[in-house]
């Protein structure tokens, strides 16, 4: 009998357990894959990875995180081949992005493409099936605002938006397109009709996938929200004194003569995206003063470069382990984030025995940087599931900060401002009237809203959109229809095929997705009662939720891949992760950081004292603290 005859006499027996649409993928898999496949499936299929011990939850997550980082990591674009730069030459982050890595000076600098999670998926033929505009009247629009409790604020809203400023934006064609709203919803419709720039296909000179899309903004984790993804912006930005960048007198971000915000991304703001912009200038500049004070023989250029580093350390540090803890607030996802930063063994040893490999001491570190094969880039599947508009509610809560803190330090409300009045423009000229304090405690005491259907937000169904400087368009846009539009024009898969293509079970029915009788009727109507043409927003937001997740479980995969490679491809996590590059004080000063609330500390010391009665600054302020649990963090079991 023959090794192959011998194989496929053992593996049959799999193939009636393994799910039909895995049998080509899984034929193709090395051992080691399909054994961690196999476990994975087995408990997919029972739905109880979420419910296992702390421990053997963190295992299934990272054998599934080994299966995506093999199988869903796709390049778009030629790979430079023969040409290297020495990381010595550039100790620092550049303006746009480029030599961070020696084997590819482009990765992941300004206008490299937009990589893929799995092949894309051609939808011309279907860019209006189902119309836009009829998914978005009447599966996405907000009928009644929903929150998410104590677990999550405005300031938590504002740092997504903070964080997507850093990372991504596609480039747009000068070609536009023209969305009308059908009959059948257009009294619905805040708008009848509205125009919008097509995203720009660029040829990527590559046989596999022949074209993609340019991302305007630098995708590492580089502070490009505050610093800029080019040399034009970064000079708008700098002092040029003593390594700072401008900030006003009031601690609000600077403007010029014409009115205009001066900050590393301006487009498309609003008053929370520029508190938190204002936060982050003054801690590059808290950061360049000590530097000064400790190494005297810095210069101005010198102490923005290990300014720029300190401070996008601790940007990146809050999301992992403090921000992304709240979204997906489960014991496992507590100690798989603090893992990602500090491994197994946790703050304390690598503290006192420094880093020993990744698993036991964190990513953040290692020897070298690790790309599993694949140039950095963040992904068009990864834009997606970033697409968090519910998370902003109808009115921004303003709250009395001249009044005494009452039982768990809440505050009474003075007055509700709409949302239309603090964005763009707008947003800026109220946010001078209101002030940083008056800002940053309300929105810390305003639950943010919930990622569910029917909850998108009415007021951004007729939206000004901005050009990259911050001009605003003439053309007003249906946001909730514009990003149906978006997934399917950049050939993005709908929801079941994005599910297969994360080796996740497809749904079969809907009762597999909601339990809502009312979203299942409304989904049937919508979708001709085919659940193949469901699109990914919508499923995302129908999906029924782990306990303690914001998010759904399909958008959590790509999380799972995406938010440890920010990390572990980056050169200044890793090889440069060390004294020489950031000093001894600056590499003090991102250890001694744990979160936001020592950032607002740091900056506004009664704040949190005065007005935070939570653990976390991103959960609702007024919410107790988590009480201490006796259980070492691996050996929980969630309830």
């Amino acid at each position: 009998m023959s090794f192959v005859m011998l194989k496929n006499l053992l593996l049959s027996p799999l193939r009636k357990f393994i799910h039909k649409d895995f049998h080509e993928i899984f034929e193709k898999m090395t051992l080691i894959d399909k054994l961690f496949f196999l476990i994975v499936h087995f408990i997919d299929k029972h739905n109880f990875w979420h419910r296992l011990p702390v421990f053997f939850g963190l295992l299934y997550l990272g054998a599934r995180r080994t299966l995506h980082q093999q199988y869903n990591l796709i390049n778009v674009g030629r790979t430079p081949t023969g040409v290297r730069s020495n990381p010595a030459d550039y100790p620092y982050r550049t303006a746009d992005g480029k030599f961070n890595d020696p084997f590819n000076e482009g990765a992941g600098s300004q206008f490299s493409f937009f990589g893929r999670n799995m092949m894309p998926v051609d939808q011309d033929n279907k860019l209006k099936k189902p119309d836009p505009m009829v998914v978005a009247t009447k599966l996405l629009a907000r009928r009644k605002f929903i929150d998410t409790g104590k677990q999550f604020n405005m300031i938590a809203a504002s740092w997504i938006q903070f964080m997507v400023h850093d990372w991504i934006d596609h480039l747009e064609d000068t070609q536009q397109v023209e969305l009308r709203a059908p009959k059948e919803v257009a009294n619905e419709c805040p708008l009848k009709s509205f125009r919008f720039n097509k995203s720009k296909e660029t040829p990527t000179d590559f046989y596999e996938i022949k074209t993609g899309h340019l991302n305007s903004r630098t995708p590492w984790w580089d502070g490009s929200v505050i610093y800029g993804s080019n040399e034009d912006v970064l000079k708008k930005v700098r002092t040029f004194k003593d390594g700072k960048l401008k900030l006003s007198e009031n601690g609000l971000i600077q403007q010029d003569e014409n009115g205009k915000i001066i900050s590393g991304d301006v487009r498309n703001t609003w008053a929370g995206l520029l508190t938190l912009q204002a936060l982050f200038v003054q801690e590059h500049n808290a950061v360049c003063d000590t530097l000064k004070k400790e190494y005297p023989e810095l210069k101005d250029e010198e102490l923005y470069r290990h300014a720029r580093l300190v401070t996008s350390a601790v940007i990146a540090k809050v999301h992992t382990i403090d921000w992304t803890v709240q979204l997906l607030k489960t014991d496992t996802l507590l100690a798989g984030m603090r893992a990602n930063w500090y491994g197994l063994l946790g703050k304390k040893f690598k503290d006192t025995f420094g880093h020993v490999g990744s698993i036991l001491s964190g990513v953040v570190g290692m020897k070298k940087p690790e790309n599993h094969g694949v140039p950095y880039s963040l992904t068009e599947e990864f834009v997606c599931v970033y697409r968090m508009h519910q998370l902003l509610p109808d009115t921004l809560q303003l709250r009395n900060i001249d009044a005494t803190p009452g039982p768990k330090k809440s505050l009474p409300l003075t007055n509700e401002i709409p949302m239309e009045e603090v964005v763009g423009s707008k947003g800026k000229e109220n946010l001078s009237r209101i002030g940083f304090t008056k800002q940053m405690v309300s929105m810390g005491h305003q639950a943010s809203g919930a990622l569910e259907l029917w909850n998108y937000p009415l007021w951004m169904r007729d939206l000004i959109a901005q050009d990259v400087d911050g001009t605003d368009r003439p053309h007003h846009i249906d946001l909730a229809a514009l990003e149906i539009y978006r997934d399917r024009e950049r050939s993005v898969a709908r929801y079941n095929d994005f599910r297969r293509g994360m080796l996740q079970i497809p749904i079969s029915k809907w009762e597999d997705l909601t339990d809502d009788e009312e979203a299942i009727k409304t989904l049937r109507e919508v979708y001709d009662d085919d659940i193949e043409e469901l699109d990914l927003l919508v499923g995302l937001m129908a999906e029924k939720k782990i306990k303690g997740f914001a998010i759904s479980e399909t958008a959590f995969n790509i999380f799972l891949l995406m938010a440890i490679r920010r990390l572990e491809a980056d050169r200044f996590f890793t090889s440069n992760y060390n004294e020489e590059t950031y000093t001894k004080k600056g590499l003090e000063w991102v250890n001694t950081t744990e979160s936001l609330k020592d950032v607002l500390d740091r900056h506004y010391p009664e704040m949190t004292d005065k007005w935070m009665n939570s653990n976390s600054a991103f959960s609702v302020w007024d919410s107790s603290p988590e009480p201490h649990n006796r259980i070492p963090l691996y050996f929980r079991v969630p309830q």
